[in-house]
């Protein structure tokens, strides 16, 4: 699948295929995603989600298929991989018995940062993202959003310019989930960095996403813009609202479409401008007024329902 133009490719897979036994996970993946952008990955419990995320940051090794991270061969060049890529799991990496300032110096130590460029690294770290007051408080005591800012600023130690985000806010509360949309959004337009996201929030994808890839039965069943993929589904529709019961019943017999008494509206499929420029041309020129005009696009929810739904358990991949 082809990346955005001239825009250097971030990832580039080809044919990607993974089994466990005889459970085939992934079955021949191709994804092309540019620098700078943040690529959303859809799809049911089991779907392969996880073990994309495993494999492209070299925790797990392909049965076959070609891949570059940034310009480094994913089978050839590991260490080179790990170098430029960033990973935070579904799960939370920090030490409860540290305190968030000791997690994040020791894992400035493990990067081999020294002390006087560690501490600075550090003090940043906490006030970018709003750990400052709890920097001396053992992580067992932070909340749950506070403990994912945690793993993610840990995560940006190594300053990544790829960072792999497996269900980052799966189980926070909205107000958290809304902190943690905005950290992301700021990697990204700040600093450049490129995100790969796997989520089952549908809302959240929608939010963050340039492009957005959609995975079932291990394999890769859609993949484009947001707005591609709803266009790509029929069961869009105009709304028209009436202010009587009189307009109501004259347009539903003019289009011969069904009305709904209780909120005095006609349901007419369809979302193009045109179509929708010539239902209203002609109730105008029947001598009928509309009242409100609403349309109703599928949405991503739709999109998932529609395109998902083999039922294809997961191997754990560690």
């Amino acid at each position: 699948m082809p990346g955005n133009g001239n825009t250097p490719e971030a990832i580039s897979v080809s044919g990607l295929r993974k089994s466990f036994g005889n459970h085939t996970v992934l079955d021949g993946i191709d994804l092309s995603i540019p620098q700078g952008t943040v690529f959303a990955l859809l799809g049911p419990n089991g779907a392969g989600k996880t073990t994309i995320v495993h494999i492209l940051s070299t925790l797990i090794s392909a049965d076959a298929g070609n891949a570059s991270i940034l310009g480094h061969d994913l089978a050839r060049d590991r260490n080179g991989v790990r170098s430029v890529i960033g990973l935070t799991g579904q799960f939370s990496a920090v030490d409860g018995l540290l305190t968030g300032a000791e997690n994040l110096r020791l894992m400035t130590d493990l990067r081999h940062l020294g002390g006087k460029r560690g501490r600075a690294l550090t003090a940043e770290l906490l006030d970018r993202f709003e750990l400052t007051e709890a920097a001396g408080k053992p992580v067992s005591t932070y909340s749950g959003g506070m403990r994912r800012r945690l793993d993610l600023a840990m995560t940006l130690v190594g300053n990544p310019r790829l960072i792999f985000l497996d269900e980052p806010t799966t189980g926070l509360d909205p107000r958290s989930r809304h902190t943690m949309w905005d950290i992301i959004r700021r990697l990204v337009t700040d600093a450049g960095v490129t995100i790969f996201l796997t989520t089952q929030y549908l809302e959240e994808a929608d939010e963050l996403a340039d492009r957005i890839g959609v995975l079932d039965g291990g394999r890769l069943v859609a993949e484009g813009t947001a707005s591609e993929l709803k266009r790509g589904l029929p069961g869009g529709h105009i709304r028209l609202a009436f202010a009587d019961h009189r307009q109501l019943t004259e347009a539903a017999s003019l289009l011969d479409r069904p009305a709904r008494d209780d909120d005095l509206t006609i349901d007419v499929p369809g979302t193009e401008t045109e179509w929708i420029r010539q239902v209203l041309n002609r109730l105008h020129g029947a001598g009928i007024a509309v009242d409100h005009v609403s349309v109703h696009a599928p949405d991503l929810d739709d999109v998932f329902f529609a395109l998902t739904g083999r039922q294809n358990e997961e191997v754990p991949a560690a």
